[in-house]
């Protein structure tokens, strides 16, 4: 296996929790008494850039599928977070009406509601039909799509670049980490802002949080690969 960022060959093991079936893919009765599917889940460490990856077996297609079960707001401090965040963002940047701001995998439009009530003009990207749809039913744009350097681009062309994109819990989630990157660089503005958050690898090792571990999340990040990856593709 190469590196998902630099290519180098990696084969530096950091942790492995044998077969395990993809998360979220719950069973229904019927299929209770069939094989369910399972996977390998092994993470590596790549030493020359040091991006920690699970290795490849399983495709997003495979886990972001059109019943997708997991919704954002099922989580009440979750949406709590997500409203904190869009007063304190939208009074720090200026947003109005003549601006634009872009979610990535918007899931169920727990935030971007937000947005729509406050006036801005906002897009959610999203591939999974079952959030798309609940977050349609709440006045959210939604663009049902996997997010990478084409979609960005095709996007541009039709003026349609981001003073703001955001991106909650998806990094980790993206296979093809350096065309997603890419993409973010080219869908901002010239003094747009990017928002990332994800689980950060330090505190992973530090409180043994082997359950984050699964097969959805591709990556593990440091700050000092993320920078990396960033200034790889000019976003910093």
């Amino acid at each position: 296996m190469k590196c998902r960022h630099c290519a180098a060959p990696i084969s530096l093991p950091f942790l492995d929790l044998g077969l395990m079936p993809p998360s979220n893919a719950y069973l229904s009765k019927e299929d209770l008494e069939k094989p369910e599917k399972v996977y390998p889940l092994r993470v590596l460490v790549c030493t020359q850039c040091w991006l920690v990856q699970t290795e490849d077996f399983v495709g997003r297609e495979e886990l972001f599928r059109s019943d997708y079960a997991y919704f954002s707001s099922t989580s009440r401090t979750w949406l709590d977070h997500a409203n904190a965040y869009c007063d304190m963002i939208i009074k720090k940047l200026g947003l109005y009406r003549d601006t634009f701001v872009v979610e990535i995998a918007s899931n169920d439009g727990y935030l971007l509601k937000n947005f729509v009530t406050a006036g801005v003009p906002c897009l959610g990207i999203e591939p999974t039909v079952s959030t798309a749809l609940a977050a349609e039913k709440l006045g959210v744009p939604v663009l049902r799509e996997f997010f990478g350097e084409t979609l960005a681009r095709k996007l541009a062309t039709q003026g349609k670049k981001a003073d703001l994109i955001i991106g909650n819990n998806v990094y980790a989630h993206v296979p093809d980490i350096n065309d997603f990157s890419r993409g973010l660089a080219a869908l901002l503005k010239p003094n747009g802002v990017i928002t990332l958050e994800f689980p950060h690898l330090l505190k992973l090792i530090e409180e043994n949080q082997f359950d984050t571990v699964y097969h959805e999340h591709f990556s593990y990040f440091s700050l000092h690969t993320v920078c990396a990856i960033f200034k790889s593709w000019r976003l910093s």
